[in-house]
């Protein structure tokens, strides 16, 4: 009782002293809370208030306790545009100096691995390869594979790009190739689609694999110029005509490359759709930009619910010039016939209008629109008076052959006379979808286009990368 009388008459007689222990204690615990953020407690922690350091008390801090003290702004602020600096050295400040289509160490490693395709074997051995064979893999599955925001300037425009690129740190410039070497290496791995001496499967997978480290190597380089535009612009036409040519490829693994190639289309067209926006700073539209759009209207033909929402957005973003071009308006009213079940309309437009790029597209949809036809008639007309097959061939733009093919596997039975006219007996009960894949070739037979608009879609550097002959 005594001692604690004689501490109550202490600090009655000495407030200054209880205040600056007050004081003392209120700021050290203030510091605790502040240094209790781990990103920041080194920090903090090393902090020596000017004030301590040279009368050795403590700081009078008259903010509201809701504020950060100016110390502890002006540290985040720094912090800030340190991370934003090394950000931004991070990302696109590495150029690529590797003068081969694969670096000199990959191409070491893979041949001591045994891990050469058939495209980049030596006179066939699987442990030799050569600077004008081997091909630099593409990266992807592992710790090293990030999604990364590229800030694009070009010609003081300004853009956000997400390209998938690899973390810079564990790259080294040898194993980048600059642009001319990556231009060189695409049109190589184009001019494979030609090769016969292996089914299509086997090629389409090597260039599959080999032109993703392209878009990574552009991708870490950050080249965002015309070139590039015009190698992403290759990169998507070959994923569209390997979407139209594994529909004639059989195998148990057909699928899930279709499904991957698919997969790459979508990713590779929105790389490309973001290079044009970030360009169009000094080109208000590209030459080919019109027909490039107008392959995502028609990989959403049949898009129900949400994704026709999010179409009818995908539109609104779209230039205007795009929009008012022949290209787009083909993929609209292709778009408006498809969802109307107008079969008639759908079949003359694409006949008339479509380029190779947009056919490659919509095949698939030509024969689903052709069976929707055929149900139409099997179910509507008169039961007594079957369809002449002829009549129906003309129709649907099909040869007469083809088309009793394919009402057979729409499960329809075909008739004929005693003159040889066959006809489909109408008001059958057992139409169902033909399950077979059927090949929409002969569809061609009945536009009067010249064949160079059917072979023109793929120059590539001069060279025709794959020869398009449709069936007779």
């Amino acid at each position: 009782m005594e001692e604690s009388g004689r501490r109550r008459q202490q600090r009655r007689n000495h407030p200054s002293t209880a205040s600056s222990s007050s004081s003392t204690g209120s700021t050290h615990f203030r510091s605790q809370n502040f240094s209790s953020n781990p990103a920041r407690t080194t920090q903090s922690s090393n902090f020596v208030p000017r004030s301590t350091a040279t009368t050795g008390t403590a700081p009078h801090n008259t903010r509201n306790s809701g504020h950060l003290p100016r110390w502890k702004s002006e540290t985040n602020a720094n912090n800030q545009r340190e991370g934003e600096k090394e950000a931004g050295e991070e990302v696109g400040s590495i150029v690529g100096t590797c003068p081969f289509m694969c670096p000199d160490g990959e191409r070491a490693q893979r041949e001591r691995l045994r891990d050469l395709a058939v495209f980049e074997r030596l006179n066939g051995d699987p442990r030799k390869t050569s600077p004008a064979l081997a091909v630099k893999k593409g990266r992807g599955g592992n710790a090293l594979e990030v999604s990364t925001d590229l800030n694009i300037r070009f010609a003081g425009a300004s853009a956000t790009l997400l390209l998938l690129t690899i973390s810079l740190k564990y790259v080294q410039a040898s194993d980048v190739r600059p642009l001319s070497v990556l231009e060189d290496t695409l049109n190589y791995l184009l001019n494979l689609m030609e090769s016969s001496e292996h089914p299509f499967e086997v090629v389409h997978d090597f260039i599959f694999d080999r032109t993703r480290s392209i878009r990574q190597d552009l991708s870490m380089q950050n080249i965002v110029n015309d070139r590039a535009i015009c190698m992403y612009e290759k990169m998507v036409k070959f994923h569209v005509v390997s979407h139209h040519r594994l529909r004639s490829c059989g195998g148990s693994s057909i699928s899930s490359l279709h499904y991957l190639n698919m997969e790459q289309l979508t990713k590779t067209l929105a790389s490309l759709y973001l290079l044009y926006e970030a360009n169009h700073g000094t080109n208000p539209i590209y030459e080919n930009e019109a027909e490039f759009r107008s392959l995502y209207v028609l990989l959403h033909l049949d898009s129900k619910g949400q994704q026709t929402e999010s179409l009818s957005y995908w539109f609104s973003r779209v230039p205007s010039l795009v929009m008012k071009s022949k290209e787009m308006h083909f993929a609209r009213q292709v778009l408006r016939f498809y969802r109307m079940g107008n079969y008639r309309s759908f079949l003359c437009t694409v006949s008339a209008e479509a380029s190779y790029l947009q056919y490659c597209i919509i095949e698939h949809y030509v024969n689903e629109v052709r069976a929707l036809a055929v149900s139409y008639i099997n179910n509507c007309c008169y039961k007594l008076h079957p369809y002449p097959l002829e009549h129906l061939s003309k129709l649907l733009m099909m040869k007469e052959s083809d088309l009793e093919s394919f009402c057979h596997a729409c499960g329809l039975e075909t008739s004929s006379d005693g003159d040889g006219n066959k006809s489909l007996p109408t008001k059958q009960t057992t139409f169902c979808n033909p399950r077979e894949v059927f090949k929409a070739m002969s569809f061609w037979d009945f536009s009067s286009r010249k064949v160079e608009r059917l072979t023109a879609f793929f120059e590539i550097a001069g060279l025709l990368a794959l020869k398009y002959k449709p069936t007779v």
